[in-house]
């Protein structure tokens, strides 16, 4: 029996629709055939003897002005999605190309001029057929008119939206508000909605392996649960989404040797990552284009603080109070803590005992994942940037500052709360943060800039001491 498709499947599979240009026109086109069919239903019905009567050649008129200007909009429109798509790889980064391509205001916009052509074509064929009556004709005016309106508002928002496609500053929010879906969804399920892998006493000791090579883009756990169920299984995940996998890499282990390749297929693995399911992914791809700003040729040191900026505010992300969140806290364990065990049937993995009062039991309690691990995003965040801004005194303060700022808060939330994700938010931004440091007293060469920069870091050393 299938596995049910999961939320997380249908949101990937979406994500992955919105990336495909000839999705949205193709939906257009099939809807302005349906338009003009339509009207011919009112014809011989009881209300065409009450709707006013309209010449046919006005209609049309309408509709050769919209056939001869639709395909050069549409055509004009292309070009200037293929300049902003060029624009965004040059100015920022190849790997944000994905979010442009998928910008809504310009798919929507393309997708109407082309279908409005198509429109205007077919219904000025079926006009000259004589295919309509005087009803007909009337709708057919009113859907005629109803699409001049909707084009001419469109083509006026797509020139605003237009004029910003593919420049730095509109590609760095797209990424930044890609970046917080993920992390957002992360921290609703730190796991995946499966048992904290920290949880588990003991690992399957069969490992399994794919032939293929790439990023895994999604786990789809409902598959994996469905298929653990059928085989009275226990499955410990071992790679997560952003990962790169290769055929001797373990991607899960279990606890019994079997055919493994139910398991392997609800492993979406593919050349590229993709920002869906993979927090990590939007902090590369937003360091990458402060290292490009950083670059001689560029020399936009402003790009790269803004680049900071994002960073932080992403990162805050996890000290918010988390709402609606999986029967795992933030840290990735289990609400209560408990590890007491309570193995399988095969009694080689043991879980957490769900037997205890107010333990919830995982959506899928057949699987355990690992949580992300923080020093990595760290690193994907901050590493280049500091590599590449150390001899920049603004980008190298910046970067101590935001910091600061993550130590400060998760300090004041690990004493709050007592939250072991706080305790390892805040070390590691004091760890990035001397690290940081190290590299611009190498750079800099102007000593007051050296004795800034110093002021600053000791400060926030000396804030985290009396923590």
């Amino acid at each position: 029996m299938d596995a049910p498709l999961s939320v997380d499947r249908v949101r990937f599979l979406l994500f992955s629709f919105k990336e495909k240009l000839w999705i949205k026109p193709l939906g257009f086109c099939l809807l302005s055939l349906l338009a003009v069919f339509a009207a011919k239903i009112v014809d011989g019905t009881s209300l065409a003897e009450h709707l006013p009567k309209i010449e046919p050649d006005s209609v049309k008129t309408l509709l050769s002005i919209m056939a001869s200007s639709m395909m050069v909009i549409a055509t004009f429109s292309a070009g200037a999605m293929v300049n902003a798509y060029a624009s965004a790889s040059q100015s920022s980064t190849p790997r944000s190309l994905g979010l442009i391509i998928s910008d809504d205001v310009s798919q929507n916009a393309l997708s109407l001029f082309v279908g409005a052509f198509i429109y205007s074509a077919v219904a000025l064929t079926a006009m000259s057929q004589e295919f309509y009556e005087q009803a007909g004709v009337f709708l057919l005016f009113c859907i005629t008119c109803f699409a001049f309106a909707v084009v001419i508002l469109t083509f006026i928002r797509w020139v605003d939206s237009v004029a910003r496609l593919g420049r730095v500053e509109s590609t760095t929010m797209k990424v930044e508000e890609a970046t917080q879906r993920a992390i957002e969804q992360r921290i609703k399920t730190p796991c995946l909605g499966a048992i904290p892998a920290s949880d588990i006493k003991e690992q399957g000791s069969f490992a399994v392996q794919t032939s293929e090579v790439g990023y895994i883009q999604l786990i789809d756990l409902a598959k994996i649960q469905e298929w653990a169920n059928n085989n009275d299984l226990f499955v410990n995940i071992a790679m997560l989404p952003g990962e790169f996998v290769t055929p001797e890499k373990n991607i899960a282990y279990v606890n019994t040797d079997i055919d493994c390749e139910g398991l392997i297929s609800a492993f979406s693995i593919s050349s590229s990552r993709s920002f869906e399911a993979d927090p990590r992914f939007g902090f590369i791809v937003l360091a990458e284009i402060a290292s490009r700003a950083l670059s001689p040729s560029v020399n936009d040191h402003g790009t790269a603080i803004g680049i900071v900026s994002s960073i932080t505010r992403l990162m805050l992300l996890w000290s918010k109070p988390n709402k609606g969140a999986d029967n795992t806290n933030q840290d990735g364990h289990a609400s209560n803590r408990n590890k007491a065990g309570k193995t399988l049937k095969d009694k080689t993995c043991e879980q957490p005992n769900y037997d205890e009062p107010h333990y919830e039991k995982p959506k899928h309690d057949r699987i355990s994942v690992p949580k992300i691990s923080i020093h990595d995003i760290f690193d994907d965040a901050y590493t280049s940037i500091a590599r590449d801004g150390a001899g920049n005194i603004e980008v190298a303060i910046r970067i101590q500052k935001s910091l600061q700022t993550l130590s400060a808060c998760f300090e004041k939330l690990k004493k709050d709360t007592g939250s072991e994700l706080a305790s390892d938010f805040s070390k590691i931004a004091n760890d990035f943060a001397t690290q940081s440091f190290k590299r611009s007293e190498q750079q800099l060469c102007f000593e007051q800039d050296k004795a800034r920069l110093e002021k600053i870091y000791l400060a926030n050393s000396k804030s985290s001491d009396d923590k």
